[in-house]
């Protein structure tokens, strides 16, 4: 039969007759690409999803887990990010800017599990044999993977039925295809029915699956939006190329908590796992440094210290720059007229720069007071002490609220030396450390009269 011509938004995957200027759906614009759909595929095939073997209803207390060990991969920060480390029959998926290191990861990670005798296969539909072969030998990799460069998505099922892998790779999503679609590969419906069908292999082989994705130029995994919600958890590898740091960033897990991070360094032999993500942050910071402070960031359960960097100067500009970097944008400026308003400081001619230094993304309000605290010190050019670390919420009243998991954060800081910490009134601490100077204020106008 003919293919018809349909119309899919890029975004959420809403299908349309005709192109739309804006998606009904997700409200996006310019968002429908045209396709050819073939009119033979069955309602089973085209839906996305892939209907589960069928099963009698049972009740939590008859379900039994023990034959669900996860595949830890022996890499403590991927097993952070996956709650423990892989799920039999799980499917994940990675994405990230091209050259981060997503191959990386995978080559070694398929190489810690080889060596642990799991069975794996890498299947990759973007490079050549040689070019895995040369990678692997650059990460000294030292088991004996199995490689296949496919992209039929048939073709790949009928190698993984010979091998029988308990761990699959397939690099990357995009790049595979489906023989009865029309469409070209990386489309959104042949995106959508490739990882329908990964899943449906996945839940009924056991096989743990990763899937390695493309973004957008937004940092978006590229496809519709629906291959998110199909996979069991959604990893973003980010980081600036020219940078030393990758953080693996846990979006979505079925199998544990989202917002879990992993920290690595890259290096020409690879990466390395950053066990204290902390001290390498702060390991460049002086002890006496102009409009600097250190807060403590919570990563999913994890605390992590960062400093915050602020520059203020006398602008020329008729409208001052305010720029963010690593830090919420709307949140410096909330806190920028806070302090204008409580304390009188006049910064409505003053450009100014607040970078979160290391790569970290810290956009949670625990770091309102180490924004406000480094803003004082560059616009007064007053030093802060070294060892003290900052935490607190700012207002709008001018009030500083208190922040979860203040303890957590404390213990921390104690951790890597600090003597003192910046906090609001109100956290009661079970136990108080005598070698930790606790510094409580109400006000943002308290503790700029008693620091400054």
């Amino acid at each position: 039969m003919k293919p018809k011509t349909t119309f899919f938004c890029q975004q959420c995957g809403c299908q349309a007759p005709k192109w739309l200027g804006k998606c009904p759906e997700c409200n996006e614009w310019n968002t429908f690409v045209e396709e050819k759909v073939q009119s033979t595929v069955n309602e089973r095939e085209r839906s996305g999803f892939v209907t589960l073997r069928s099963d009698k209803p049972v009740t939590l207390s008859e379900i039994s887990l023990e034959k669900m060990p996860r595949y830890e991969t022996q890499i403590s920060e991927l097993d952070r990010t996956l709650g423990g480390g892989m799920v039999p029959g799980s499917l994940i998926l990675m994405g990230g800017d091209p050259g981060i290191g997503k191959s990386t990861l995978i080559l070694q990670t398929l190489d810690h599990l080889s060596l642990n005798n799991i069975s794996v296969l890498y299947v990759t539909g973007e490079e050549s044999k040689e070019q895995i072969k040369l990678r692997a030998q650059r990460l000294k990799v030292t088991s004996d993977l199995t490689i296949v460069t496919e992209n039929s998505l048939d073709r790949i099922l009928e190698h993984v039925e010979k091998i029988k892998p308990q761990v699959l790779v397939i690099d990357s999503i995009q790049t595979v295809y489906l023989p009865h679609l029309e469409s070209a590969p990386g489309s959104l419906s042949q995106v959508r029915e490739s990882a329908a069908k990964l899943l449906y292999f996945s839940k009924t082989s056991g096989t743990t699956t990763i899937l390695i994705g493309h973004v957008t130029k937004e940092g978006a995994i590229a496809g519709p939006r629906v291959l998110e919600h199909m996979v069991d958890t959604v990893l973003y590898f980010e980081g600036e190329n020219t940078g030393q740091f990758r953080i693996l960033r846990t979006i979505k897990n079925r199998y544990g908590s989202t917002n879990e991070i992993g920290v690595f360094e890259m290096t020409a032999q690879g990466l390395i796992e950053v066990t204290n993500p902390s001290q390498h942050f702060l390991r460049e910071k002086s002890e006496h440094s102009i409009g600097s402070c250190v807060t403590a960031a919570l990563e999913g359960t994890r605390p992590i210290l960062t400093e915050i960097q602020s520059l203020v100067s006398s602008s020329q500009l008729a409208n001052p720059r305010r720029t963010a970097i690593g830090v919420d944008h709307n949140r410096v400026s909330l806190i920028v007229a806070v302090l204008e308003k409580a304390t009188g400081l006049n910064l409505y001619n003053q450009d100014i720069y607040v970078s979160a230094v290391g790569g970290l993304k810290v956009f949670e309000p625990s770091a309102d007071a180490a924004i406000l605290m480094s803003l004082v010190s560059s616009y007064k050019n007053t030093c802060l002490p070294g060892h003290m670390v900052a935490m607190g919420e700012i207002g709008l009243s001018g009030e500083i609220r208190s922040v979860s998991h203040f303890e957590t954060r404390l213990n921390e800081a104690k951790k890597l030396g600090y003597k003192t910490v910046v906090c609001p009134s109100k956290p009661k601490l079970t136990k108080l450390d005598q070698d930790v100077e606790v510094m409580r204020f109400k006000t943002v106008s308290e503790l700029v009269d008693r620091l400054f």
